[in-house]
């Protein structure tokens, strides 16, 4: 092997390595690990959660606004308790709902905050009392189908 095509071999790897390397540095900004940012805890029970994962968004008005850090199921009322991390500067009323939303027919869903209009507000480690579930697409295809009947 001659040492021009080693070079040439060391300079390729080199690039690869740096591009990896570039690659880890972003996603490390872009995703968001457990609770690391700033910001207050709540928590909520919904019947269905369907969709929604660690990790996904909390959405208000459309913009982000937190991530859910947390769900785990009660094996009394058989709920999803959920716990979402929302960003410092983000005052919630403490009358406001929390539901599950989806992006559209083909999207993923999320969690989305509809303010109240209380003018108090949620502490942190509060519980969002008015919570709405994920809706089962094949069971509203289902309704259509059969015509609304049960």
């Amino acid at each position: 092997m001659s040492s021009s095509t080693q070079r040439t071999e060391i300079a390729v790897g080199g690039l690869v390595l740096a591009a990896a390397i570039g690659f880890a540095a972003y996603m490390g900004q872009v995703a968001t690990f457990g609770s690391g940012g700033s910001g207050y805890e709540l928590s909520a029970s919904f019947r269905s959660i369907e969709g929604v994962s660690v990790g996904s968004d909390v959405r208000l008005a459309g913009v982000k606004v937190g991530t859910v850090t947390g769900i785990e199921l009660d094996p009394v009322t058989f709920r999803a308790n959920t716990t979402v991390n929302v960003q410092d500067g983000i005052l919630l009323p403490d009358d406001s709902a929390i539901v599950i939303s989806s992006e559209g027919l083909l999207g993923g869903n999320f969690v989305e905050v509809l303010p109240g209009g209380s003018p108090f507000n949620l502490e942190p480690g509060s519980e969002i009392i008015d919570t709405q579930g994920a809706v089962s697409l094949v069971s509203l295809l289902m309704r259509f189908v059969s015509g609304g009947e049960e």
